[in-house]
């Protein structure tokens, strides 16, 4: 079986041909070592395109590719993100929960790392009732409405910035010659999620024919 190495190709090549040529030949030789480099190159290629037609195995360019593909513009790969990484939030995403109250919130907990708050004012437990939901007299609550089906109110929080530990900024303890500082890469203080990225995954997990009122706080 081929190995795709440049000799292996030029002595399959060889091992083929009549028995014109005398031995040692190294016209010949030279000849079939350009040839086996070649088809060297192309075995490598279609082994490494064969690998790009599967999640599991795919790289490169081709992962964004495939996000593009399933996901439209809404699974975009990040900043500094690796292959292994936006491969298991590609997977991730295509076996994830939709349609229910359930699903939204699993999906933005994912993504920031903290829960949101999902008032739906045509359901009883979050507007209060007899015994029944967190609202009533003296409770802090949010008025139902029958009038609004298929409708929610959402907040979304954005993920708690850690910044970079002992380290502040220009007037803040930080500085030349005054407190700790250091040189920092931008991926280590910018924020990893997006006020879209959240609007995003709000919309590709909610219902259809259904609205979110969104607000997204610290």
């Amino acid at each position: 079986m081929a190995t795709g190495d440049q000799n292996d190709m030029a002595s399959r090549i060889a091992a083929v041909l009549p028995p014109w040529f005398g031995t040692p030949s190294p016209i010949l030789n030279a000849l079939l070592a350009g040839i086996g480099a070649i088809w060297a190159w192309l075995y490598a290629l279609l082994a490494y395109v064969k690998l790009q037609t599967r999640i599991a195995t795919a790289t490169d360019i081709f992962l964004d590719m495939i996000s593009a593909d399933f996901f439209g513009e809404s699974l975009p790969r990040g900043p500094e993100q690796s292959d292994a990484a936006f491969r298991s939030a590609i997977e991730s995403e295509m076996l994830r929960p939709r349609g229910t109250r359930a699903a939204v919130i699993a999906a933005l907990t994912a993504l920031t790392g903290r829960a949101p708050r999902v008032f739906e004012p045509a359901r009883p437990a979050d507007t209060g009732s007899y015994k029944l939901g967190g609202a009533g007299y003296n409770l802090a609550g949010g008025w139902g409405d029958l009038g609004l089906p298929f409708q929610c109110f959402i907040t979304a929080y954005r993920p708690l910035a850690n910044g970079i530990a002992n380290v502040a900024g220009w007037g803040e303890g930080g500085g030349y010659g005054v407190g700790p500082i250091e040189y920092a890469d931008l991926a280590m203080v910018e924020q990893a999620v997006s006020d879209g990225d959240i609007d995003a995954v709000i919309a590709a997990t909610m219902p259809a024919a259904t609205i979110a009122w969104t607000r997204i706080s610290n």
